[in-house]
């Protein structure tokens, strides 16, 4: 199933059921305006005050109550093969989806959000947690960052790469989920260029550098006018 459920000229904001902070979806909705749940993120999002215009996912996580105040809005996907998120994120079509309510519950949640970013390189989705901000990245990018960040290299599969602008370089290294891997690198200059042979390289720098991230990315954003 990849029909579009929401399409958008602005970013999504993608509320899973795992905890989300009344500021952290303040956050996503200043970048990301328009709201849908994916299953029980939709409870989630009720109980924070807002009011998500699609439901998305196979529905077995909502409750009752959720279901009755959305009726109308609720998108059954029945298939078991794929998580609400990922079902969720083949529905949207968006510039950019903010996922949130994602990660910190289960770590099996966690690892399946993970999985479908890295099956799905087309679809620009940044994960937000308390702390981070967490990409697929793509086969080259460039960022304007302030020296000293902390920015983590992750592979999701086995992937090389090069990079300027880092305190460790990453050229000559084979990246792999069992092998190498590039947490807590750092910034070291006003400019960071990366390139992966593949995308399979997750990226993840603090949450304060969303919009940093954006710009990078080019993606329309109401916070900054776009």
């Amino acid at each position: 199933m990849d029909n579009a459920v929401v399409e958008s000229d602005h970013g999504v904001t993608l509320v899973g059921g795992a905890p989300v902070s009344r500021a952290a979806l303040a956050l996503a909705l200043a970048h990301a305006p328009r709201l849908v749940a994916a299953d029980g993120g939709a409870d989630r999002a009720l109980r924070l005050g807002h009011v998500p215009e699609a439901v998305i996912g196979d529905l077995d996580s909502l409750s009752e109550s959720a279901k009755l105040r959305l009726s109308g809005r609720l998108h059954r996907i029945e298939e078991q093969e794929t998580t609400d998120f990922d079902k969720a994120l083949r529905a949207i079509r968006a510039p950019f989806v903010l996922g949130l309510g994602f990660a910190g519950a289960r770590l099996d949640h966690g690892l399946a959000v993970l999985n479908a970013l890295a099956r799905h390189p087309d679809r620009r989705c940044l994960i937000l947690t308390g702390q981070d901000v967490a990409f697929l990245a793509p086969e080259r990018m460039e960022m304007s960052l302030p020296v000293g960040s902390r920015l983590s290299l992750f592979p999701l599969g086995p992937v090389t790469g090069t990079s300027e602008g880092l305190r460790w370089p990453i050229k000559g290294l084979r990246f792999a989920p069992g092998g190498v891997i590039g947490t807590s690198n750092q910034v070291a200059g006003a400019r960071v260029r990366l390139a992966f042979d593949a995308p399979r390289m997750l990226v993840i720098l603090p949450r304060a550098r969303l919009r940093r991230v954006l710009d990078a990315f080019s993606l329309p954003s109401p916070a900054r006018g776009g």
